[in-house]
């Protein structure tokens, strides 16, 4: 049985580093080819990157999350070393409960072992999947691996008839150890630095995965993982592709390396770009690869945010990615426990409103009374839409936080911190008062957010804004995520 894919979700962060910026303060930058490279935020990591991928590919695919069975993470940096985020990103997307989630990590190769095992599931007894890698490798702040680490996600809905066929897949592996890895309680990923072994690896593996495809590959673009902006060029003889072809889908020259993201970004762009045969070769050290020809008949549905427009300074640098700050303070006047946050997930992940049962009126969190008729009544569930408007806002500077944000706000600054009405998600959607029927039209409910994806200046009172989710602070070793806003369409 073949799989398909039928949407196509891709994100980068805003901020940018360039090559130039490395050289000024390093006097050399390391990464081949690397012009410059996407960088995480102070709020984000592989399980927000894997958010916005995920709800992209979605709405790509006009798919109802209640129809995703079967969803596939992956990641060679996920956020915990020990925790399964398709749980989190399962609720975050609003995924039945009952759909079977897999994680994959420890390897740059583990997103496409999740497009595999997504397939898998297909030839078993799922009808659609939903595969995401997200990543944001990180070295030494002297190494080559750092220096072309990026940042970026992307993801795919899977069901078994679509615009875009997989129709062939294989993989090798050879042992290869040193060539790239990070041990357990390390956080900068590492590798030997041995020239000829790490490209005999690379390029054995990828030849090996190509060669056992059951039918030659005649791509019109290649999706080749790429550590940096030349070795992917290096593997073009091995496998069997030109240099034309790999940059015809290359996104690791203005995103850096992407780690387990790198060979399903480049694969996102290919189809977006409306190539109608893609080779897709993956490499994780150990080693292994695994190679899938996907061809295409007509425009796959593709939904991608890759643009960045906020260049950043070395210095700037190290403070968004921590290496300048303090840890986290202890205590704090906005502290909540984790059992707490944990009940009030539909509200910070889904926007999740309660209407009174009694006047109608909304209420956002739904709890306690009514803040319209003071009644105690049970909350009938509204989901609100993730747009609305800004009533009121302020800047929080250094200082003005409460501690648990400290940390954050050392690496990314001022932050805005709002009053928004959030819409409902429906407009057409009625209510009961005095016993009519009414038509709720634009009704909105008032809400405090945070302000993300763009400066304090850049939030002013009647802007439109959307939701998004990003880390909120993290203490006790957990980290508390939420809904934060940014301004529409960015």
């Amino acid at each position: 049985m073949a799989a398909a894919i039928t949407g196509v979700g891709a994100y980068a962060p805003r901020f940018r580093i360039s090559s130039e910026a490395f050289e000024e303060a390093w006097g050399q930058f390391h990464a081949a080819g690397v012009t410059e490279k996407a960088v995480p935020s102070a709020d984000e990591d592989a399980l927000t990157m894997a958010y916005e991928a995920a709800t992209r590919a979605l709405e790509a695919a006009a798919t109802d999350p209640a129809d995703i069975d079967w969803l596939g993470v992956a990641s060679s940096r996920p956020p915990a070393a020990e925790e399964d985020l398709t749980v989190r990103l399962g609720a975050m997307v609003a995924l039945p409960e009952s759909a079977t989630g897999q994680l994959f990590t420890g390897s740059t190769r583990s997103g496409t072992r999740a497009l595999w095992a997504g397939m898998d599931a297909l030839e078993a007894d799922s009808t659609t999947a939903l595969v995401v890698a997200a990543d944001a490798p990180k070295g030494d702040p002297d190494d080559g691996m750092d220096h072309a680490a990026g940042a970026g996600s992307a993801a795919f809905v899977l069901e078994r008839d679509g615009p875009a066929e997989i129709t062939d897949r294989a993989e090798y592996s050879a042992p290869y150890p040193g060539t790239r890895f990070r041990n357990s309680g390390e956080d900068e990923t590492q590798g030997l630095g041995i020239t000829q072994y790490d490209r005999q690896a690379f390029t054995e593996t990828i030849g090996g995965a190509v060669g056992a495809l059951e039918v030659e590959p005649d791509p019109e673009a290649a999706a080749i993982q790429a550590p940096d902006g030349k070795l992917p060029y290096r593997a073009a003889g091995a496998a069997g592709v030109s240099t034309d072809e790999i940059q015809a889908a290359a996104t690791v020259h203005e995103l850096g390396d992407l780690g387990a993201a790198s060979v399903p970004m480049s694969l996102a762009r290919a189809l977006e770009d409306g190539y109608e045969s893609v080779l897709s070769v993956s490499h994780g050290s150990g080693a292994g690869a695994d190679a899938f020809t996907v061809e295409a008949a007509g425009d796959v549905p593709a939904v991608t945010a890759l643009e960045g427009d906020d260049p950043l300074t070395y210095a700037e640098y190290l403070r968004q990615r921590g290496i300048v700050t303090t840890g986290p303070p202890s205590g704090g006047g906005a502290y909540v426990s984790v059992p707490s946050w944990r009940r009030s997930i539909p509200q910070r992940y889904r926007l999740e409103a309660g209407r009174c049962s009694e006047c109608g009126a909304l209420s956002f969190p739904p709890e306690g009374a009514c803040n319209d008729c003071g009644a105690l009544a049970e909350y009938e569930p509204v989901e609100l839409a993730g747009e609305g408007t800004i009533e009121a806002v302020t800047t929080i500077s250094q200082g003005g936080a409460p501690p648990e944000f400290a940390e954050q706000q050392a690496r990314s600054g001022d932050y805005a911190a709002a009053i928004v009405a959030l819409e409902t998600s429906v407009a057409s959607e009625t209510q009961r008062k005095d016993g009519e029927a009414v038509d709720s039209g634009d009704e909105t409910v008032s809400a405090p957010a945070m302000g993300t994806d763009a400066d304090p200046a850049d939030f002013s009172v009647g802007d439109r804004i959307e939701t998004t989710i990003r880390r909120i602070y993290t203490q006790e070793g957990v980290t508390r995520y939420g809904f934060k806003i940014r301004p529409a369409g960015e």
